[in-house]
């Protein structure tokens, strides 16, 4: 493609406008489309918006304005939500009227959750002759491709576990922190089957069932082991006021059990405490591979050395990924596109 990219960005939260930064920024990308959710940001300039010059593309609410304005790809990167269906019917919309769409918002790997739910996205990729990538860092990079690029090197592999543990308090959105986090609310709400543990359970189930079919390792069951644990005192975060007994911090585990025994543990801990015993000091995410070698890889996010900066690490490292991205799926052939991972350990070969 000689000429640049045409771009549609999809909500400018934290993540939607460090992309769009990132889309304004580049010169191989034309930005010629921007859908917002709130009333107030409706009819504003894309780069007023982003604290950018003037770009002459408005915001608008309309799905008809962003399909006519025939983008390549758009960027959809809206806050996610309970259900985690939510956003099904504009990503088909999207895909059948021939657009590309890259999401921050889930759908890593719909065959985790069954061949109807993998098939509606294939037709509409079909219908319109487009492809669907969700990615971001926690689905999409450390388990996808960080953990089974590492498990390539493995002789024998006989668990694997992922920790992630990062700080929430400068998560700035108080509805993604007290809703969607659960931060703040009655510890004995968050029960296993609630809304938000079913969330995540969707969520993160298709980054363990896409490692365990790419290392050709069929589990029996996945079995949820959370813990939320009450704040210590009142906190006053980003977000707002959390007072002391409410929901602090959160621990959504999950095994991938295979013949009665963890194969693959999944461990996402947010907490508005980092300082607490059980995580001060804790890397943010540790990868661990029980085999010969045994192996432990850790990664560690930097806040920008800038005291002005109002985009955080976690926001960089989320846009990252979707921007990189943006290229491969255009080129890509339509259908739900999957990232190579090279080598990974086969269980197969191993037996």
């Amino acid at each position: 493609m000689s000429r640049p990219i045409r771009v549609a960005q999809w909500a400018t939260g934290a993540v939607g406008k460090t992309i769009l930064r990132g889309v304004l920024d580049r010169d191989d990308l034309e930005l010629v489309g921007l859908y917002v959710y709130g009333d107030k940001k409706a009819g504003r300039d894309a780069g007023d918006i982003a604290r950018r010059e003037p770009t002459g593309v408005l915001a608008t609410r309309d799905i008809d304005a962003i399909i006519a304005a025939e983008p390549d790809v758009v960027m959809h990167a809206p806050r996610l939500q309970v259900p985690y269906e939510t956003h099904d019917a504009d990503l088909v919309r999207l895909l059948g009227a021939g657009i590309n769409v890259i999401t921050t918002a889930g759908q890593h790997f719909p065959r985790a959750h069954g061949s109807a739910r993998e098939q509606m996205f294939l037709d509409a990729c079909e219908k319109g002759g487009s492809t669907l990538f969700g990615i971001g860092v926690s689905p999409g990079i450390i388990g996808e491709r960080l953990t089974l690029a590492l498990t390539g090197a493995s002789m024998t592999l006989d668990r694997i576990t992922i920790d992630e543990v990062l700080d929430a308090r400068r998560m700035p959105d108080p509805d993604f922190a007290f809703t969607v986090m659960g931060m703040g609310s009655d510890p004995a709400t968050l029960d296993q089957s609630g809304p938000l543990p079913t969330l995540y359970a969707s969520l993160y189930l298709e980054t363990i069932a896409f490692m365990c079919e790419r290392m050709g390792v069929t589990y029996d069951e996945v079995v949820a082991d959370h813990r939320v644990v009450p704040a210590s005192q009142d906190l006053e975060v980003a977000a707002g006021h959390i007072a002391a007994g409410t929901v602090g911090s959160t621990e959504w585990r999950w095994h991938a059990m295979r013949d009665g025994k963890p194969f693959l543990t999944l461990a996402i801990i947010w907490t508005m405490e980092p300082d607490r015993e059980e995580y001060a000091g804790r890397d943010h995410w540790e990868i661990h591979l029980y085999g010969k070698p045994e192996m432990v890889m850790t990664v560690n996010l930097v806040e920008p050395d800038d005291p002005t900066s109002r985009t955080t690490a976690g926001q960089f490292v989320t846009a990252g990924p979707a921007l990189r991205a943006i290229r491969p799926v255009v080129d890509a052939p339509p259908g739900i596109f999957e990232p190579p991972v090279f080598a990974p350990f086969q269980l197969a070969q191993e037996s």
